[in-house]
């Protein structure tokens, strides 16, 4: 993987297995467990969400990402040893928790994948807006395997991606795809060279932070509630939507530079 061309954010108590730095308003989270193929353990997870609760305001994009050859190969399956029914169910809440703040976050959020994102790493990468994966990318959800569920949210997120079907098939047979199966399929929108992952998602990332803030609030926020609702209630709330962010400063600004030919026209290259 590329390096992170960033500097650090101080964020006291953040685990070693996470690094939190930035390039210009965009935030860069890595995965540096990489002796583990980056598995998520208890204090991984306190990390991510603390990331998440304590951003600076001026972040308008964030990148995650991994160290090593695998973005992440899901939970760390020693935490779940000697533990109760009660016990389990509240260490799942605590992923729901985290990787709700990425879902929820005020500023889109992408997801470079690379090597094995299989279990809990799917359901981290499930939980960004955006996934970069790289051609060695490879997804599971071997829990079934394993004599357990999910629980990390991929009951919930993953067929929203890939339909209910196909994410049944993969819990009850251990089914894995690729990378190239899996931008056709939608476990990720783009897809790159090995090790040309990070430097896309940061291209992106850059265009992403040049939008108005309020427009991308409005995409991470509005879409997903117009997307569950009645049609009715579906444009009724795009309405709302749709006359907020039009009377925004930003947006009066850059709709001038347009009508004055001081912005570019969309174009396609092929």
């Amino acid at each position: 993987m590329d390096a992170s061309p960033a500097s650090e954010i101080a964020l006291p108590g953040l685990p070693n297995s996470l690094e939190l730095s930035r390039d210009g308003n965009i935030a860069i989270l890595r995965l540096t467990r990489p002796e583990k193929r980056n598995a998520i353990d208890n204090a991984m997870i306190e990390g991510i969400d603390r990331v998440f609760s304590s951003l600076p305001s001026d972040i308008r994009a964030f990148v995650i990402h991994g160290e090593g050859e695998h973005f992440c190969a899901g939970l760390d399956l020693s935490s779940l040893t000697e533990t109760d029914a009660y016990e389990a169910v509240l260490h799942s809440r605590t992923w729901h928790a985290a990787f709700n703040k990425i879902e929820k976050a005020a500023m889109p959020v992408i997801a470079v994948l690379h090597g094995a994102t299989v279990g809990g790493g799917l359901e981290l990468a499930s939980s960004a807006h955006i996934r970069v994966a790289e051609r060695s990318t490879f997804y599971a959800l071997p829990e079934g395997q394993r004599g357990i569920f999910v629980g990390g949210g991929a009951s919930v997120r993953v067929p929203k991606l890939i339909t209910l079907a196909r994410t049944m098939d993969m819990m009850l047979t251990g089914r894995t795809y690729g990378a190239e199966e899996g931008v056709t399929l939608g476990f990720s929108q783009y897809l790159a060279e090995n090790g040309q992952g990070l430097a896309m998602a940061m291209d992106l990332a850059r265009k992403i932070a040049s939008n108005a803030p309020l427009s991308n609030y409005a995409v991470l926020h509005a879409m997903p509630r117009i997307a569950e609702s009645q049609d009715e209630a579906g444009f009724f709330i795009e309405s709302l939507m749709s006359a907020i962010a039009s009377s925004d400063k930003d947006a009066k600004d850059r709709l001038r530079a347009f009508l004055e030919k001081r912005a570019p026209k969309v174009t396609h290259n092929g």
